[in-house]
């Protein structure tokens, strides 16, 4: 393991303060590992929280900013935050007006999140929502869309909810936003290399120097092939090919496209894999919305790349559009 890090204890930690010492005007930690705005919590607006794994970023601790999110729960590297760490992100971002929970579909992040909802509703009578991201298109089936995974879609649903909580919507339009944005993604991702958890201290899983494996979760989970490295193009056609045939889009549709970094692939591999989309999609008369280029939802250092597509309505579009601003993305 080759790695920039003291103690493999403490990695997490050690992170975070240097996150909020390098960007003191956007987050601050009142509790450990409980990240929130700097300015804390807005009296009457609806706070919006998340909560996942370490190993990420900007997801989940990157996106706490104006106009995102206002508070996250942070565990270990690909581990669980506790469901004690996740009330106390509600209470730190709780404006009066209720919680919307908003993260991806983790068998241990629901359990602790709905823990937690439970929690602070007798012990603090606050009123909590739930949105889970379930948008890893080969993580399940359609009929089985429940059981997907939750990727780098949250990224869409944390800017179009928090725009929207921002106006002072009330929950209930919080959370409608937000299922709504969650319902209209669709993600895919591939993998050429293998990360290492620094407490773990070996790889992943293993892939080799001539492979690519094409639908790998961001933890690792199995894909469905692995078989020889393929050109840019063919690489980008499948993944759109899977994509649309599970959410189609045509002639007249607007949509945004997100091409994300899982951490180790550059800029440059990404823009030859937006070129390819974006003729697809044009090709087939949609237009597209604000396309983001770059590491938005990581994986360590993982060599590979995930592709999400959100169909936007009117209200989507605008909000998504809205200011916002974090240490990793900002919209003027």
């Amino acid at each position: 393991m080759k790695k920039i890090l003291n103690d493999p204890a403490v990695y997490v930690d050690e992170m975070l303060d240097g996150m909020i010492a390098a960007h003191p005007d956007v987050y601050a930690q009142p509790i450990p590992r409980v990240i929130t705005r700097a300015g804390g919590a807005t009296p009457g607006k609806v706070g919006i929280v998340t909560g996942g794994g370490s190993g990420h970023l900007p997801v989940f601790t990157g996106y706490v900013g104006k106009g995102l999110l206002d508070a996250a729960a942070i565990g270990d590297v690909f581990a669980s935050p506790s469901a004690e760490q996740m009330a106390d992100s509600m209470r730190q971002a709780h404006g009066g007006t209720g919680i919307l929970r908003l993260y991806g579909n983790y068998g241990g992040d629901v359990m602790n999140f709905d823990m937690a909802g439970e929690t602070v509703e007798l012990e603090d009578d606050i009123t909590s929502t739930t949105v889970l991201l379930a948008d890893d298109v080969v993580s399940a089936p359609p009929e089985e869309a429940e059981k997907r995974r939750g990727v780098a879609g949250m990224v869409y649903a944390f800017k179009i909810a928090g725009a929207k909580a921002e106006e002072m919507a009330d929950l209930d339009a919080v959370t409608e936003i937000a299922q709504r944005t969650a319902d209209a993604c669709r993600s895919i991702g591939m993998a050429l290399t293998p990360c290492t958890v620094p407490q773990a201290g070996k790889p992943t899983f293993d892939l080799g120097p001539d492979e690519m494996e094409m639908g790998m979760g961001i933890h690792g989970e199995p894909g469905i092939w692995r078989d020889t490295l393929k050109p840019a193009d063919a690489i980008t056609d499948e993944m759109m090919d899977r994509l649309l045939a599970d959410r189609p889009l045509g002639s007249g549709d607007r949509c945004s496209i997100l091409v994300n970094s899982l951490g180790a692939t550059p800029p440059e591999e990404l823009f030859i894999m937006y070129r390819r989309a974006k003729a697809r999609l044009e090709a087939d008369g949609v237009s597209i919305v604000m396309p983001l280029v770059g590491r938005y939802a990581t994986s360590m250092e993982m060599t590979g790349a995930t592709v999400t597509l959100v169909k936007l309505d009117g209200e989507m579009e605008r909000l998504l559009k809205a200011p916002c601003h974090c240490a990793f993305w900002t919209v003027v």
